[in-house]
């Protein structure tokens, strides 16, 4: 079942110009190349083919918005830290990252897509140290849990727990392929989403909850 039936692509970009306005609320999803992420955010809406998905790591270098309902959009961050990427390319993706953070008042929410079985790297805690500059909530999804056997998850759970302990980051469990913690990162979504009030004022700006 859909989370947002009404859920549409909006627009791709490549730079800060190309960014769609700063106003509503939008949540962010970050990860490495092959972390999952595309699959963890289709099966998180509920959509098979929302976020494309690719067998070549490093294919997504745009930041993509989409529509979710009532001024709330999802956005899909370029993958990152791929070893076959030129480093002209890398320097690209983090200049836009930075401006992207740099900018984006309307960021409710970071989900940070790691796989469970490498654990949480330089570039994951780069992208939760931006999200902290912006006040977010920050949450991260250990994914491909699945591939893990009960006490392996256990113990990749409890030992980015421990890294992460001093950033206020909420870590779980997560598997596209068996959905488990779905429900709890639907919920993370969801409230996410909702920490921006209704718009006040005649400029339409939105306030943190």
């Amino acid at each position: 079942m859909s989370l947002f039936p009404e859920a549409r692509f909006l627009t791709s970009a490549a730079r800060a110009a190309q960014f769609l306005p700063d106003e509503g609320a939008e949540v962010a999803f970050a990860g490495r190349s092959n972390a999952g992420k595309s699959s963890a955010i289709n099966t998180i809406i509920g959509r098979r083919d929302f976020a494309r998905t690719s067998k070549t790591p490093g294919r997504t270098q745009l930041i993509n918005f989409f529509a979710l309902a009532g001024g709330q959009r999802l956005v899909d961050l370029p993958g990152y830290g791929y070893a076959r990427v030129s480093r002209e390319m890398r320097e690209q993706w983090r200049e836009m990252l930075g401006d992207y953070f740099d900018c984006r008042e309307s960021l409710a929410g970071l989900m940070v897509v790691v796989d469970s079985r490498r654990g949480v790297g330089d570039f994951d805690l780069q992208m939760l140290d931006w999200g902290r500059t912006l006040d977010c909530q920050l949450h991260v999804l250990l994914t491909k849990a699945d591939k893990l056997s009960r006490q392996e998850a256990a113990a990749a759970l409890a030992a980015a727990k421990r890294e992460l302990q001093d950033l206020r980051v909420d870590v779980q469990l997560f598997s596209a392929t068996s959905k488990l913690g779905l429900d709890e990162a639907r919920t993370v979504l969801m409230a996410m989403l909702a920490r921006h009030v209704a718009p006040e004022g005649p400029g339409g700006r939105v306030s943190r909850g």
